[in-house]
C-alpha cells in the first residue's frame, strides 16, 4: 500500500469544522502513509481553474461540508480523482429558526453532491441515513476531541456549583430558549451560577452569569471550572444532525451533562449514566437539582463519561478509521 496524496479543502484555519475534523487529523494521517494538502474554499471561478493544475498530482480530493461548484466537480471526476465529502451539520435542512426545516435548493445541493462523491463521511447516524438515500459509501465518524489536552477535572471541594454551556453564537438561542430553566435553578439554589463560555452572551434573572470569552487557547482550562454540562436543543430537523460536540468536551473533562435527548445525544449519553436527559423545561430543572446536591453522583457520571470519550471519541481513536475510509477507495478492504 503506497502513500496518498489528497487536497484537503477547508472553510478557514478559525472554523470549528476545519479544526476539529481535518486540521487536527493531519499529523495522526502523515503517520498513516497518508499525505495532506489543505487549501481554503477558493473565492472566484479563476481560483477553482488554477485548482485544476495543482490537482493532477493528487490521488484524491476532500471537502469538508462546503459544496464546490458544479463545474470543478464535474472537472476532477473527469481527471478521474476520488472525491470524498465530510459534513457534520444537518446541511440538506434550514436550521432550527426556520420555520420550515425544508429547502428544495439545499436538498438538490446536498443530493449533488452526494452522487458526485466517492465516499461520504458523516458525523452521526441521523446524516448517514440522510446521505444513503444518495450514496451507498458512507461512513460515521464523530467529531472528536484532542485526548492528549483533556484530562480529569479536579473534584470540586467547595460549595459553589457552576453550570457551563459552550458554544458560538449560531448556537446561544438554544440556551436563551431554556432561560427559565436557568433562572428557576437560580432561585433553588444560590450558590449555583451559569458559565457561558461564548463570543456572545445572554441575559438572564435569578442567577448569576459568568462571561467567558472563548478562545482555542482555554476552552479546556475553562471547562475545567465547569460542574455540569448542559446541552439544550429543540427536537427538530437541524438539531437532529448536530454532532454533539459540546457534550464530549464536558465528558472528556469527567463533567456530567444534561442533555435534550436528540440525534446523537443520546448515543452519547446514556440517561441516569453519564448524565442526564431532559426534555421538558420542568425535567430540566429536576435534573440538574439532582446534580446540583449530590457531588458524589457528578463524579461517578463524570468518570463514566470520560471513559466512554477516550474510548469512542477522541482523534487518536478516529484518525485510524478516517485513513481506513480513505485508504479503502483505493486499495480496497
Amino acid at each position: 500500500m503506497g502513500k496518498l496524496k489528497i487536497a484537503f479543502f477547508i472553510q478557514g484555519q478559525n472554523v470549528a469544522a476545519s479544526r476539529l475534523r481535518v486540521l487536527q487529523y493531519l499529523p495522526h494521517l502523515r503517520e498513516l502513509d497518508i499525505e495532506p494538502l489543505v487549501t481554503e474554499y477558493p473565492k472566484s471561478i479563476v481560483s477553482w481553474v488554477r485548482m485544476l493544475k495543482l490537482l493532477r498530482h493528487h490521488d484524491g480530493v476532500f471537502f469538508q461540508r462546503k459544496r464546490p461548484p458544479l463545474f470543478f466537480l464535474a472537472l476532477i471526476k473527469a481527471m478521474r480523482k476520488k472525491v470524498i465529502f465530510d459534513f457534520d451539520d444537518a446541511i440538506m435542512f434550514k436550521n432550527s429558526l426556520s420555520k420550515n426545516p425544508y429547502s428544495l435548493r439545499r436538498k438538490m445541493s446536498f443530493k449533488r453532491i452526494m452522487r458526485f462523491s466517492d465516499l461520504v463521511i458523516a458525523g452521526n447516524s441521523f446524516l448517514r441515513e440522510e446521505a444513503l438515500r444518495y450514496n451507498k459509501n458512507v461512513q460515521v465518524l464523530p467529531t472528536p476531541i484532542n485526548g492528549t489536552k483533556y484530562y480529569m477535572k479536579p473534584q470540586n471541594s467547595g460549595t459553589e456549583v457552576i453550570l457551563g454551556w459552550i458554544g458560538g453564537h449560531v448556537s446561544i438561542h438554544y440556551l436563551e430558549s431554556y432561560k427559565e430553566v436557568w433562572e428557576e435553578i437560580g432561585r433553588r439554589f444560590k450558590n449555583v451560577s451559569l458559565t457561558i463560555i461564548c463570543d456572545t452572551f445572554i441575559q438572564t434573572n435569578f442567577i448569576k452569569i459568568n462571561f467567558v470569552p472563548w478562545s482555542v487557547e482555554t476552552e479546556v482550562e475553562e471547562l475545567s471550572k465547569i460542574d455540569i454540562g448542559i446541552m439544550p436543543l429543540f427536537e427538530d430537523m437541524w438539531s437532529r444532525g448536530k454532532c454533539g460536540f459540546k457534550i464530549i468536551q464536558y465528558l472528556g473533562m469527567g463533567i456530567p451533562c444534561v442533555c435534550t435527548p436528540v440525534g446523537i445525544n443520546r448515543d452519547i449519553v446514556q440517561d441516569g449514566v453519564e448524565g442526564f436527559w431532559a426534555t421538558t423545561k420542568e425535567e430540566w430543572v429536576d435534573k440538574i437539582s439532582i446534580l446540583v446536591q449530590d457531588p458524589q453522583l457528578r463524579r461517578q457520571m463524570g468518570e463514566r463519561g470520560r471513559q466512554k470519550v477516550l474510548r469512542d471519541y477522541t482523534v487518536e481513536v478516529c484518525a485510524p478509521k478516517l485513513a481506513r475510509y480513505i485508504q479503502s477507495l483505493f486499495f480496497g478492504t
